[in-house]
């Protein structure tokens, strides 16, 4: 009990001093009149200035963070410089973007020009997610039916690929002019197409999308127009009166490329003769294109 009471002591002596009351006398230097005075205590001078200080850092604090002043602060940047700066980076992305795809789109014209397949931009990643040995392959007897009725119904259809070698997928002729087949083809004359006799002056139409490789005369066949399709595919239109493209012009399926003539030394009258050739190998349109 005498050892606590002596440790109380101190504290109290030291609360006391705390206690103690002072006062502050502003005080005329020549007259030595009384202007101002304060009475104070030690703890009323710690309890002013914390109260002080915190004010400041509460005032400080709420100018760096509402009002433009933080702009000045070194390293830190405004909001409009930060939106900037984002813009500018989508915008420098949109513009890689925009270019990967125009080097893509040049260099499928390059190909399709040079006879090849152009290069699908779409990317064929695989689903690591999905565990492709566990999938089952199991076919119904309804599934072979519906299969084999698919397969005999496409090998009698013109939209079938032309080759087994052909991996292009299908085609779908357009009709280059309505006539009748004069002369149809037949490799033992080393008749390499078809003749299609039809009325003067009739436009001659393209059967596929592609680009005109020829576009001129030839002394035997007259007025000659070759084009280019995917895959190796060329068609050959021959004895036009008119030619309506040019080389290196691109065409649609049904666009107007010719005029039906009677041009070229091999003719015996107003017809078409219409050629279609495959990896260089000649082939019967009958076989694809109804006239």
């Amino acid at each position: 009990m005498n050892q606590d009471t002596e440790d109380d002591k101190p504290k109290k002596k030291v609360y006391k001093k705390l206690k103690n009351k002072y006062r502050l006398v502003i005080l005329n230097d020549d007259t030595f009149e009384e202007r101002l005075s304060f009475r104070l205590t030690p703890l009323n001078v710690f309890t002013y200035v914390g109260l002080l200080v915190i004010i400041l850092i509460t005032a400080v604090t709420t100018i760096i963070a509402f009002t433009p002043l933080r702009e000045y602060i070194p390293g830190y940047s405004d909001i409009k410089t930060k939106r900037n700066a984002a813009y500018a980076v989508l915008k420098a992305d949109s513009l890689q973007q925009e270019l990967n795809m125009r080097e893509s789109y040049i260099s499928n014209l390059r190909i399709i020009l040079s006879g090849g397949v152009p290069v699908d931009s779409v990317s064929q990643a695989q689903d690591t997610n999905i565990n492709v040995e566990s999938i089952e392959d199991t076919r119904t007897p309804a599934d072979s039916s519906l299969r084999q009725n698919v397969e005999k119904a496409e090998k009698y259809t013109i939209n079938s690929a032309l080759s087994p070698n052909n991996t292009g997928g299908a085609y779908l002729f357009f009709t280059p002019v309505k006539g009748t087949v004069t002369a149809s083809y037949n490799t033992d004359e080393e008749h390499f197409g078809v003749d299609v006799a039809t009325k003067d002056n009739e436009s001659i139409k393209a059967v596929l999308d592609g680009t005109v490789i020829f576009s001129g005369w030839t002394t035997d066949d007259g007025y000659v127009l070759q084009i280019q399709h995917r895959n190796n595919l060329v068609s050959v239109y021959k004895h036009c009166s008119v030619l309506l493209k040019k080389s290196g012009e691109s065409v649609k399926a049904g666009d107007a490329i010719a005029i039906v003539g009677n041009t070229g030394e091999n003719t015996t009258g107003p017809h078409l003769h219409f050629e279609l050739w495959e990896n260089g190998s000649a082939l019967n349109p009958e076989l694809y294109i109804n006239f």
